[in-house]
């Protein structure tokens, strides 16, 4: 890839508008914390994506009964690599994707990253396991 094709790559998820992003909270929020940020009942929309929880409130494409509203209080990393919008996709393991699949999922971040706060991440896979 060419340092202009590479630069073009980093603009095509730049917003259309710019976006004034507060500073990245790194808060530790539990998955019953982020399955209850749904964006039902008062609570803020939040979307995990590869352990980085995204605030997505006040997007209407995530609230009850739209289009994205499945990704909603969720870390769907397996959905949005296969362009999924099944709730069965809407689940944080990614084993037996491929490269194409895992480059959508790291697309997808980016898009997040350029148009949402971080507000927290999710606990170590790993946390509370006895191996």
């Amino acid at each position: 890839m060419t340092s202009d094709s590479a630069t073009e790559q980093k603009g095509k998820f730049e917003p259309k508008e710019p976006v004034q992003l507060a500073p990245p909270k790194d808060d530790e929020i539990s998955l019953d914390h982020l399955a209850k940020c749904n964006g039902v009942d008062g609570n803020p929309t939040y979307v995990a994506i590869k352990g980085t929880v995204f605030d997505v409130s006040g997007k209407d494409s995530y609230a009850p009964g739209k289009g994205y509203s499945v990704f909603a209080g969720k870390e769907p990393n397996r959905a949005l690599a296969l362009s999924s919008l099944k709730p069965e996709d809407c689940i944080p393991e990614t084993d037996g994707l491929d490269e194409k699949q895992q480059k959508v999922l790291d697309d997808w971040f980016t898009f997040f990253s350029k148009r949402y706060n971080v507000v927290g991440k999710l606990p170590p896979k790993d946390a509370g396991s006895s191996s």
